[in-house]
């Protein structure tokens, strides 16, 4: 049998541990933070998961993360995905869309590093340039209105269309045209329909990376834009991972020389940020 002293002494080591366990009750959550291993990162078809794949993957793996990609084939799956849990990070979409479907959908989503992107471009199957726009001539272009936006600029610029003076070019949309001249008709799609409307309209407005993962190259464009910063593609996370230790790990990834290596030579073209410059 425990003596009385054997028995107050046991108390005492459990209250103890017990006061330690409530003084560091933090702890235990940064270590299952600093335990994270496992990174599910979603992105659309083409090159947008192409550089996930050629240049961060590997660099995580190193640090000893299981990196899953997963491939979408449109623009709204992938922030559902992040918001409920079932993403860590997307690598897909532009800072504009981003705040935008954030907004909309009431989605608590953030940008943590901007990437390379593939330029929007205007190809074509029946014209050799935009010089050669006919009378009625259709354009199917995205129809998300941030893409949208995108698009109704990049026609501005080569003097097809004039939008509305003092208008936000990032939330141009058709009313905003205030002249047409060659009655021109634009027909909206969802963004990775566009490559196979080709066939079916004069121009087709396509999105870098739908394009190539179609099979078309940025030098078989028409026309490609210059591409502003708050284009660029970004990584977005839920806020609550956003100075997490795999967040900060994967930030340094994009920001890595071995990254910018791999866009130098497989992603020549490419819109990208300051740092890969």
């Amino acid at each position: 049998m425990f003596s009385t002293r054997v028995l107050r002494r046991s108390m005492a080591l459990a209250l103890l541990a017990g006061g330690l366990t409530l003084a560091l009750g933090p702890l235990p959550a940064a270590a299952q933070a600093n335990a994270k291993k496992v990174l599910v990162i979603g992105a659309t078809a083409g090159s947008n998961i192409d550089q996930l794949k050629a240049g961060i993957v590997p660099q995580l793996e190193k640090k000893g993360y299981q990196v899953k990609l997963v491939e979408f084939n449109d623009y709204v799956q992938p922030n559902l995905a992040l918001a409920q849990g079932s993403l860590d990070a997307n690598f897909f979409q532009h800072l504009v869309y981003l705040k935008k479907f954030s907004a909309d959908q009431k989605l608590d989503l953030v940008d943590l590093v901007q990437g390379p992107i593939a330029p929007l471009g205007v190809y074509s199957s029946r014209r050799k340039s935009l010089a050669e726009a006919r009378e009625g001539d259709q354009f199917t272009l995205p129809n998300d209105p941030s893409n949208l936006a995108r698009a109704l600029v990049l026609l501005e610029q080569n003097h097809l269309i004039r939008l509305k003076t003092g208008i936000d070019p990032i939330r141009a949309t058709d009313k905003d045209i205030e002249a047409n001249p060659l009655r021109l008709r634009f027909i909206p799609l969802e963004a990775a329909q566009l490559p196979r409307s080709l066939g079916d309209t004069e121009y087709a407005i396509i999105n870098g990376n739908f394009a190539i993962s179609s099979g078309l190259k940025l030098s078989e464009a028409v026309a490609l834009e210059k591409t502003p910063d708050h284009y660029l593609n970004v990584v977005a996370v839920k806020r609550a991972d956003q100075d997490s230790p795999w967040a900060r790990d994967l930030v340094e990834a994009f920001h890595s020389k071995e990254f910018k290596a791999v866009v130098d030579t497989r992603f020549a073209g490419y819109a990208r940020p300051t740092f890969l410059q």
